[in-house]
């Protein structure tokens, strides 16, 4: 499977890989950093979260991009889509804490959410977030998310979903 790369004014967005080992390791062993992605986790298992990000891809044909800036050449984070067993699909992103307020995770889910419908041809693209964060709800809301309802997960607790509009 040949997994596309996305470009975008400031960004590419690139198959996950070897590369973006440091990130990964930044992030997921960063309590705070990666609390809402069940970290801190050691650096075994963020290499581990890599590998299913890749995986994501040749298993379910949509998996998440590696954020890489187009200036430095260095990977920030990641953003694309995730769907765990039981789960419904989702457009998701992290940013390394020094790479977030910069407007990153817009300019890639904007770039990721246009892809979603017009290259892959879905029908919607949602997401969705634990209630206490206000962060990304508040980027889900500038992005133009819609809540379309309440659902209860696999993980027993209940979430807003939202739908991204499709742009004309």
């Amino acid at each position: 499977m040949m997994i596309p790369t996305i470009e975008t004014e400031r960004l590419l967005l690139v198959p996950p890989s070897i590369e973006c080992v440091e990130a990964y390791n930044a992030f997921y062993t960063n309590g705070e950093a990666s609390k809402a992605y069940g970290g801190p986790i050691s650096s075994g298992k963020a290499l581990g979260r890599l590998k299913e990000d890749l995986g994501g891809w040749y298993i379910d044909g949509f998996g998440v991009w590696a954020i890489k800036e187009k200036e430095s050449a260095t990977i920030v984070g990641v953003c694309g889509f995730w769907q765990g067993l039981g789960w419904p699909r989702e457009l998701t992103w992290w940013l390394l804490p020094t790479s977030r307020g910069k407007g990153y995770a817009k300019e890639a889910s904007i770039a990721a959410v246009a892809h979603a419908y017009n290259e892959f041809a879905w029908h919607e693209v949602e997401t969705y977030m634990h209630d206490s964060n206000e962060s990304a709800r508040a980027l889900v809301e500038r992005l133009g998310g819609v809540k379309s309802r309440r659902s209860q997960f696999p993980d027993g607790l209940s979430r807003d979903i939202y739908i991204f509009p499709k742009a004309s």
